[in-house]
């Protein structure tokens, strides 16, 4: 007897993480645009968790518009660290117990497909001059420095290192290191002096980036700062991932994933794993970071899960102030540094957050609004000569 049940209309949604760049924006749209080309029959939408527009659910919104009832949710992310892990997931479940009859799969993050490290690997060809289908034998006379995000999440940067490890040897680089622009350690600017001193007259700093954005043109900024300073050192910066094929290739390759059930196999999902840890207590669900709100939207208040994860009868928000003001002298004149700054959501506190070659050696660079909140005052105080108060000045390595 056949089944004559009626299909569920199918869409994609792909969920970012956001940026005050718009540049970024912007170009995480390609990634959209070249997945409806790779599924021209599907809806397929976009959105942020925090930032930008559209937010996630002004996506999902889309979706349900246009009669969708089976989404499938990719995260737009390289690797699983706590957005991908615990804030995505979130807001999916959330808008599912919201919405009845739609049902929503969450599947996996790109990740280290050879999709992605071939993407990554012609995209260093390319800032090289060399033909990704030709290659060179070897590349020994060349460092290789990639640029990992760098969160709180200790495996999230494993998978950086071992995608250094694996280009590295791919591409036969005469040597190769990690550093971060988070807020794990080595920073991109100490990382970099101490590479400096192997004595190759040829580095390639290649950031291991979907798009552009504030943290893309730091980094430049600090490369080209370095390269001011060592003329004798020829420096590449290879140009961040953006919508290469390969890189389209590893979207779809999710989806389908998600389509062929592929997901039901194997190790645990993110979703699953978001469930179980939520139901165990260990994770608390947090709405909605610093989202773009859309004052036609009246989807976005707290769903039946959220109340019965909340405490003493309000929500669980992620809004918090971090206020530190700091007052030194030198040279004959006084400083007082104050920091007042509101961030929308929370980073996992880091335990190495003090580490000498981690976040601390990029105050004084800008970068103090991202990391003040995680400083211990002990670690202020030692770095207080360093700390220039203005948080609004263009960082060069972050």
């Amino acid at each position: 007897m056949s089944d004559t049940r009626p299909v569920k209309k199918q869409g994609i949604m792909i969920c970012g993480h956001g940026s005050r760049d718009k540049d970024a924006e912007r170009e995480f749209g390609l990634v959209a645009k070249g997945l409806k080309e790779r599924f021209p029959d599907l809806p397929v939408e976009y959105g942020f968790l925090e930032f930008s527009a559209p937010n996630i659910h002004m996506g999902l919104n889309s979706l349900l518009a246009q009669g969708v009832e089976e989404i499938y949710a990719v995260p737009g992310m390289l690797f699983a660290a706590t957005h991908a892990k615990n804030d995505i997931p979130s807001v999916l479940t959330t808008y599912e117990e919201k919405n009845q009859g739609l049902h929503v799969t969450y599947g996996r993050e790109l990740g280290l497909q050879d999709d992605m490290i071939e993407a990554f690997q012609a995209r260093i060809y390319e800032s090289l001059g060399l033909d990704p289908v030709n290659p060179p034998e070897n590349l020994y006379d060349t460092l290789l420095v990639v640029v990992g995000r760098g969160t709180s999440d200790t495996s999230a940067n494993a998978e950086a290192a071992k995608l250094t490890r694996i280009v590295s040897e791919n591409m036969g680089f005469g040597w190769s290191d990690t550093v971060y622009s988070g807020v794990t350690y080595p920073s991109v600017g100490v990382g970099l002096e101490n590479l400096m001193k192997l004595g190759y007259k040829r580095i390639v700093v290649a950031p291991y980036f979907l798009f552009t954005g504030r943290l893309i043109k730091r980094i430049q900024g600090y490369v080209d700062k370095v390269a001011q300073a060592n003329p004798e050192i020829e420096f590449i910066q290879t140009p961040y991932l953006s919508d290469h094929p390969r890189v389209i290739d590893a979207f779809q390759n999710r989806v389908e994933e998600i389509m062929q059930g592929e997901l039901q196999t194997g190790e645990e999902t993110l979703m699953n794993s978001f469930k179980r840890r939520l139901a165990a207590g260990e994770v608390d669900v947090h709405h909605h970071h610093a989202e773009f709100v859309d004052p036609q939207d009246d989807t976005q208040g707290l769903s039946e899960s959220d109340h019965s994860h909340s405490h003493d009868d309000h929500s669980h928000g992620h809004s918090h102030s971090h206020d530190h003001s700091h007052s030194h002298s030198h040279d004959d004149h006084s400083h007082d540094h104050s920091h007042s700054h509101s961030h929308g959501h929370s980073h996992g506190v880091y335990k190495h957050i003090g580490h000498p070659m981690g976040p601390r050696t990029m105050i004084g660079e800008g970068v103090c609004c991202c990391f003040m909140g995680q400083f211990t005052e002990e670690i202020l105080e030692e770095e207080k000569h360093r700390i220039d108060g203005d948080c609004t000045k263009t960082a060069l390595a972050h």
